[in-house]
């Protein structure tokens, strides 16, 4: 069931946005479910739905009116995730800073790689010590 918050929030956006955003949710629980990493705990964070898992450091996606062709995925700028999916990821993803995913709205979502950010995500405490990031 997702949270009153969260289906308030996604429902002021524009249906293509909703569409998107809802694919992503779908693939942050499909990846904690797979791993067996717990329980994923839906809030809202600066505004946009926030996911997070014990052990791990959270994922937020979003919308803005000034980009409206774009979604995008928020990591931690103070984790090394964004700089790992530029190693790994750059031809597959567009990323913006240390911070985001960039995914455009007319795009197919790149959903094996997402799943990859995610888990890392997910997993970072665990992960963060090993290079690069223990994939």
């Amino acid at each position: 069931m997702m949270n009153e918050q969260v289906l308030s929030t996604l429902s002021c956006y524009p249906d293509s946005v909703q569409t998107t955003l809802l694919q992503l949710r779908t693939i942050i629980f499909d990846v904690a479910a797979t791993h067996q990493l717990g329980e994923v705990h839906e809030s809202i964070k600066w505004g946009e739905p926030s996911y997070s898992v014990k052990g791990g450091t959270p994922v937020r996606m979003g919308w803005k009116v000034t980009n409206p062709q774009q979604c995008f995925l928020f990591f931690n700028c103070n984790t090394s995730l964004v700089e790992t999916f530029r190693e790994r990821y750059a031809e597959l993803l567009i990323l913006q800073g240390n911070r985001a995913i960039v995914l455009n709205l007319d795009s197919p979502i790149p959903v094996l790689t997402l799943r990859q950010c995610v888990k890392m995500a997910f997993t970072y405490k665990t992960i963060k010590h090993l290079p690069p990031l223990g994939n």
